[in-house]
């Protein structure tokens, strides 16, 4: 497994970031190669993406969410072997720090090579990057859910 690490700090309150972050299906608005995400119910959601000309779908399964704090996941399915955490960080009442964590399994000889040379820490710091513009555009986010769901 491999690991990539990154923060982001947003000029947004804590729980603006936080609601926003759970709109789980705006992903594809600034995160690149993610072409649609589907959420099933409550702890699962549906992937579509394409990346480096290679499209899969995979389901991820929320294991942890505290509102305000942090969503942790992970897939349920073979063909993409992920999980991570999202966590949220008051830095003041106007500015909030997002970090995300993700362990993954490159599949592939394209694939590690590109971690091997840092693409996915890439992607993952671009993505937050235009999370940050996306939601300090707006301001405001464009819902949320609050609901916890406790690991085990």
């Amino acid at each position: 497994m491999s690991m990539v690490k990154e923060s982001v700090d947003v000029a947004v309150p804590l729980h603006t970031a936080y609601n926003q972050w759970t709109q789980f299906e705006e992903f594809p608005r600034f995160m690149e190669g993610v072409d649609a995400v589907t959420q099933l119910d409550d702890r699962h959601n549906h992937w579509r993406t394409s990346i480096g000309g290679v499209s899969r779908e995979f389901d991820t399964e929320i294991v942890d969410q505290q509102p305000d704090e942090r969503i942790a996941w992970r897939t349920r399915d073979g063909e993409v072997d992920q999980k991570g955490v999202v966590t949220f960080q008051r830095l003041d009442d106007r500015h909030t720090r997002v970090n995300m964590a993700i362990d993954f399994r490159p599949e592939g000889m394209a694939e590690k090579a590109g971690d091997v040379m840092g693409v996915v820490d890439r992607r993952v710091k671009g993505d937050l990057k235009r999370f940050k513009e996306f939601i300090e555009e707006r301001g405001r986010e464009e819902g949320g859910w609050r609901g916890r769901i406790s690991p085990g």
